[in-house]
């Protein structure tokens, strides 16, 4: 790799961690290892964490907690690590921002594919948003180029990633009904399963944000059977 992008593992477990770490470091990744929340903010502190691979199940502050707090103000790719292969987990854990997440015991060449795929998306994410102009629609502004929306009444609404990509692949196309596997291909480049409800999630979380009423939403409808169309008069 031209440049050692920098992996921070949060893994209580020795073994694991150790695995984990030796996986990215064999690929060529500068890899932390951290065991709890504590030493995950001592890495963060030198802010040049690239992306966090993060188990679930930790003591005291568990990883749910631990990716609310990265989410309050940070970006970076998250990866979670769970032993359930339970949908509850993943839901949660995709509705509190993560970008990712994998299920114990995994296979090392699908996860290094994930992380691979995750960190060309946070690497082409600026130059994603410059290609994009000034957008309006109903009062509210989507600035792709600073990655900023702003609401009708001019607060800024904090978008992570996945949502902030969304929304761009759907306002590019107003009126164009996009269905959810062509939608999770765009904002992120992977393998998906038939059960994947990663954009239903997303899109749940913008409805929250931007619509009048999320329960009867007016800009992102969804077209039963198909997926999902942006309605909205953008300018």
């Amino acid at each position: 790799m031209p440049s050692r992008k920098h992996i921070l593992v949060v893994e209580d477990e020795p073994t694991g961690r150790a695995t984990l770490a030796g996986y990215f470091e064999t690929e060529g990744y500068r890899v932390t290892e951290t065991e709890d929340g504590e030493q995950m903010r001592a890495a963060f502190a030198n802010g040049d964490v690239d992306l966090v691979m993060l188990d679930i199940r930790l003591p005291g502050e568990d990883g749910l907690s631990l990716l609310r707090e990265i989410r309050t103000g940070s970006d970076v790719g998250v990866i979670m690590v769970t032993s359930k292969a339970d949908d509850v987990d993943r839901i949660v854990a995709l509705e509190l921002g993560a970008d990712d997440y994998v299920v114990k015991p995994f296979n090392p060449r699908e996860l290094l594919a994930r992380t691979k795929n995750l960190l060309r998306r946070t690497t082409a994410a600026p130059a994603l948003a410059e290609q994009g102009d000034v957008q309006r629609f109903a009062g509210w502004i989507f600035d792709g180029s600073r990655r900023r929306l702003e609401s009708p009444d001019g607060e800024d609404v904090r978008l992570t990633r996945g949502e902030f990509e969304l929304l761009a692949a759907l306002i590019a196309h107003p009126g164009r009904v996009h269905s959810r596997d062509s939608l999770l291909d765009y904002i992120s480049h992977r393998e998906w399963a038939p059960s994947d409800r990663t954009i239903d999630v997303l899109v749940g979380r913008l409805r929250r944000k931007i619509e009048p009423d999320p329960r009867n939403p007016t800009f992102i409808r969804t077209v039963h059977g198909v997926g999902y169309v942006f309605t909205g008069a953008v300018a």
